[in-house]
């Protein structure tokens, strides 16, 4: 599309056609039609006229220029001055300008239209991403990140958060990393706190072990030991009257405690009261008598807590209640006559072939308990005595205590 041509006050048309006369540009204003060779176009044109600048009337050279001033403002393309019916002035090098359309709407207008009627559809069909804020940069990074991975707008959301969050500056990096850093106190207290967990977590484990695990594998050996001892007799194997630290002789029976425990000799932690056997005093100054003895005091020792705990309940015993030991060739039948609920550890008395506090005046065929109180402690000791009623021969079969 060209740009219009202003025509001449008297109507006449333009002289020259682009077979005959010069291109526009060069066709000079005025006269008859004829050539001015040496004559070129001024270039000047009046914004308000929309005559080119020169009237038919006025030939070329003797129009009246009106002075320059510095301040007048040309037309802009744009918005073209009113009245003309063009646009911008000619370019001085005589080529044509090329035209604008006018129109009440621009196109700018007419794409932010489109866009946002896009944008509106997007956002009813639930795929518009929120735009990242941040500058061309960030958008351009949470573009990527949104074509990448394809989670949807919450994506291009987080990505431009941590745009916009990145510090700006170099200065502001350091500042940043440094708040990140934690201080001393903080690296001290997650220590003291890592420690107390640890520590924790030992205690735990440590208690677990010994309430629970202990008393499982005391179980365990208590009732092998028993057993063999069972599977021994049985087979006619006798032992000797005489019995190494360690070695089980025989089977203690508390039936109200449901308690069957093997007895060793001795009463080491270790080799006897830590596998859930219950140990004879027959060492040293404590050695006491053994139960077919026609008389003393048949001492026992046993844990109350953990690794078998066989003595935790004798407390519960009541006076009258069978306590049953299961030896090679006979079973002794005790009743429990009294208890001494609490005593100093070094109160060896109670073992002696009189007990003393038992209540026992004269010798006999005694038996004594003994086990740590209170409970989960090794402060005191609790002692429990009975007086033999029964000795019955294996042969017989089992004592009434047994059976019921």
């Amino acid at each position: 599309m060209t740009a219009l041509r202003p025509e001449r006050e008297s109507g006449a048309p333009y002289e020259g056609t682009a077979e005959s006369g010069p291109p526009y540009g060069q066709q000079p204003y005025g006269g008859t039609g004829a050539r001015h060779e040496a004559q070129e176009w001024s270039g000047y044109e009046h914004p308000g006229d929309g005559s080119g600048g020169h009237t038919a009337a006025q030939p070329y050279g003797q129009a009246q220029q009106p002075p320059y001033d510095a301040t007048a403002v040309l037309p802009s393309y744009d918005d073209p001055a009113p009245g003309s019916s063009y646009g911008p002035p000619p370019p001085r090098d005589g080529s044509r300008p090329m035209a604008s359309p006018v129109d009440d709407e621009t196109v700018a207008l007419r794409a932010a239209d489109v866009g946002a009627a896009r944008r509106a559809a997007e956002r009813d069909e639930g795929t518009a991403s929120a735009p990242a804020p941040g500058g061309r940069a960030a958008r351009r990074k949470a573009a990527r990140r949104h074509g990448r991975h394809g989670n949807g707008p919450q994506a291009a959301e987080k990505a431009a958060e941590t745009a916009s969050e990145a510090p700006r500056s170099r200065m502001e990096a350091r500042r940043a990393a440094r708040a990140q850093k934690p201080s001393g106190a903080v690296l001290v207290s997650r220590l003291v706190g890592e420690l107390f967990i640890t520590s924790g977590v030992v205690m735990l484990l440590f208690v677990t072990y010994q309430l629970w695990w202990s008393n499982v594998r005391a179980h365990q050996e208590a009732g092998s030991a028993a057993k063999h001892l069972q599977q021994d007799w049985a087979n006619g194997r006798r032992e000797p009257g005489e019995f190494a630290p360690g070695q089980g002789f025989a089977i203690l029976h508390i039936p109200k405690l449901d308690v069957v425990a093997p007895i060793a000799e001795g009463t080491s932690k270790t080799n006897v009261l830590d596998k859930g056997m219950v140990g004879h005093y027959g060492e040293g100054t404590l050695k006491t008598a053994m139960p077919d003895a026609k008389t003393g005091n048949f001492g026992l020792a046993g844990h109350r807590n953990t690794h078998g705990e066989p003595f935790r309940y004798i407390n519960r015993l009541k006076p009258g209640d069978p306590i049953v030991v299961e030896t090679q060739d006979k079973y002794f039948v005790y009743k429990m006559t009294s208890i001494l609920p609490m005593t100093s550890p070094s109160n060896t008395s109670v073992l002696d072939a009189i007990p003393a506090g038992s209540g026992f005046t004269a010798p006999g065929r005694y038996i004594t308990l003994t086990t740590c109180t209170p409970e989960f402690t090794s402060t005191y000791r609790m002692i429990v005595w009975g007086k033999m009623v029964e000795e019955r021969p294996r042969s017989k079969g089992k004592p009434d205590a047994l059976i019921s």
